[in-house]
């Protein structure tokens, strides 16, 4: 004997709750994320006033008026035209990639030896990482660039890109707190099999903190991107070696009272970094989370 069993569909049918359920339902998420929501406005409102105003003559720019009628798309080909951005990106690139490849290639090994190696005087050195992590760069400012006038360096990215590759105190520091959390294990098996401190570190250490490199290699060269204070005391003089920092402060001195144009060029800027971060935000943020965590 056979029984045919009726359709899902047909014998469990979904119903649609009632307009007032789904209403009430809708007003509680909006009570329970209403914090969220009101961050969320704080930062985005700026961020749609300076969509808007970029899309403005230099007319309506300067009126009470918030929607742009018609768009002026042109802007965004102006600002090109009346400053070489191609030329800062450039510089900007060079600059970050640089400065991020050589803080890579000296902040791992030493934060590898202050989390895995047991030598004489690691404590002292971490001590030391520590304290110029709360060192401002402005306290020695004046030798060092005393010294890279002497090598004849200013007026170059070179004095901003060089010190990168003798290592920076809070990547060191970073590093160091991701590689405590790998298991002990995996790198006496290393050693079992015959491995020197090196090729563990290249081949064991090196994958499994791919989250912690990709998040300090985000760190660096966001701050490099946004650095104004290096490249102005620098190239500050030699235009051709503007970043985009600079090369904006000096388009917002120039075009001051046209706000289309200087919203644009801001606009411009932003956006790379605006497309990195959502990029990398898988990486960065299990970098930062798993930092720290030892276990």
């Amino acid at each position: 004997m056979s029984t045919q069993a009726a359709p899902v569909s047909a014998t469990f049918e979904r119903r649609r709750p009632p307009v007032a359920v789904r209403r009430k339902r809708f007003l509680l998420a909006i009570a329970n994320h209403s914090l969220l929501i009101a961050a969320a406005a704080i930062f985005l409102l700026p961020f749609v006033f300076i969509v808007l105003t970029s899309l403005m003559t230099s007319h309506q720019a300067l009126s009470p008026r918030l929607w742009p009628e018609p768009f002026a798309w042109h802007n965004y080909v102006d600002v090109f035209s009346k400053a070489p951005l191609w030329r800062y990106a450039l510089n900007t690139l060079i600059y970050g990639g640089l400065a991020t490849l050589g803080l890579l290639l000296s902040s791992i090994p030493v934060a590898y030896a202050l989390a895995r190696l047991r030598w004489r005087g690691s404590n002292a050195a971490f001590l030391i990482t520590l304290v110029a992590m709360m060192l401002p760069p402005q306290v020695t400012i004046v030798p060092v660039y005393v010294l890279w006038a002497k090598l004849h360096l200013v007026g170059t990215l070179w004095p901003l890109i060089l010190p990168n590759f003798l290592g920076d105190a809070f990547s060191i520091f970073l590093l160091r707190q991701f590689f405590l959390t790998i298991p002990e294990e995996y790198l006496d098996a290393a050693r079992v099999d015959g491995c020197g401190e090196f090729r563990i570190l290249t081949t064991v250490v090196l994958r499994l903190a791919k989250p912690a490199i990709a998040a300090v290699a985000l760190f660096s060269f966001l701050f490099c991107f946004n650095d104004f204070f290096g490249p102005l005391l620098y190239t500050g003089e030699s235009a051709h070696h503007w970043t985009l920092s600079v090369g904006l402060s000096q388009f917002r001195s120039l075009y001051q009272v046209q706000w289309n144009l200087v919203m644009a060029a801001t606009l411009v800027v932003m956006a790379p970094v605006i497309v990195l971060f959502f990029l990398a935000q898988r990486a960065f943020v299990e970098g930062v989370t798993l930092t720290g965590v030892k276990g």
